[in-house]
């Protein structure tokens, strides 16, 4: 009754029966709860994990993620964000069930994602707590992969500083990153450490907050170039920015707002025109180029296309970063 009410579809109770036919075939599963905030957590929350641990081992990873509120709401059911207490609670929750699974079972099965603990001002778990990560691509456990890599990654250069070999580089280097506001404080924390490991190198991390969509969406994968152009037009940016990769759509040169990127210097200068979806960008010069694992933007001349595109002519400076995922 709750599933049919939340899709609007009469149908939707009936999504258990596909899965028991997929569990009488043995075929393996993982499966995800967008929990909304006074609609289907709490009690209904705690059934629906009871409910799903009798699929197991089918069944073999739950993940629960915070519904996203945009901006875009009009004529929609008033759902509301939720708070710190809300996220400690549903936290607490979790981690209850993950023992029960663990004891019984052998894995902990349910999985709160990131923002939960982020909301929550809380820890994210050990790496152990995420059973290889089944549930990486909905959120959870991207920020502790990405702080053991990184502190792995920066243990490696240290031993090497120690044992006397020559860095991978050395002298000085400013340079820039920028993130949406969920993994903003971590890159802040991971980048303060490494310019203390390399006295020649200066990072400055900005944090881009999403207007497009709402300030209530806050990770990197939802950020549009308008707004990475607009919020850092007047910025220090170094040598070059680095953006996550996953601010470009998948298996395009396009940001979400078709802003674009180019690999060749063959378009012509523009003048400034009024700025849109699917208009050239003209704020600022900024250019966004991409290479390896990172987009990055540096400031140079703007270029137009059809699509609001821009083009960096200057040399490429390498750095040996960890690939941000976030």
């Amino acid at each position: 009754e709750l599933r049919c009410k939340m899709l609007n579809n009469r149908f939707a109770g009936d999504a258990l029966k596909k899965v028991d036919i997929l569990n009488a075939a043995g075929i393996r599963m993982n499966g995800q709860i967008v929990l909304c905030k006074g609609v289907n957590d709490g009690k209904e929350l705690e059934y629906s994990i009871r409910k799903l641990m009798e699929y197991l081992p089918n069944v073999e990873s739950v993940s629960v993620v915070p519904v996203g509120l945009s901006r875009y709401r009009e004529g929609l059911y008033p759902l509301e964000p939720f708070n710190a207490q809300d996220a400690g609670e549903i936290i607490d929750l979790i981690e209850k069930y993950q023992k029960i699974c663990m004891e019984k079972y052998g894995t902990h099965f349910i999985q709160a994602s990131d923002e939960w603990y982020i909301l929550a001002g809380r820890e994210v778990p050990e790496e152990e707590r995420y059973d290889g990560y089944l549930q990486l691509e909905n959120g959870v456990g991207m920020i502790r992969l990405l702080l053991d890599e990184f502190h792995d990654g920066l243990k490696r250069r240290t031993a090497e500083k120690e044992a006397g070999k020559k860095p991978s580089w050395e002298g000085t280097r400013e340079i820039s990153l920028a993130t949406g506001r969920l993994a903003f404080p971590y890159l802040k924390k991971m980048s303060e450490e490494m310019m203390s490991e390399y006295p020649g190198l200066q990072i400055h991390v900005y944090e881009v907050i999403n207007e497009f969509f709402g300030e209530l969406i806050t990770v990197s994968g939802l950020l549009t170039g308008q707004d990475i152009v607009k919020q850092l037009k007047d910025k220090n940016l170094g040598e070059a920015l680095y953006l996550p990769r996953n601010v470009l759509r998948s298996g395009a040169d396009l940001f979400l707002d078709h802003y674009a990127y180019c690999r060749r210097p063959t378009f012509r200068k523009f003048q400034p025109r009024q700025e849109g979806m699917g208009q050239p960008s003209h704020e600022g010069n900024v250019d966004v180029v991409a290479d390896g694992e990172c987009a990055r933007v540096r400031r140079s001349d703007v270029w137009q296309t059809s699509l609001p595109c821009v083009h960096g002519t200057t040399e490429t400076v390498e750095l040996q970063l960890i690939a941000l995922q976030l």
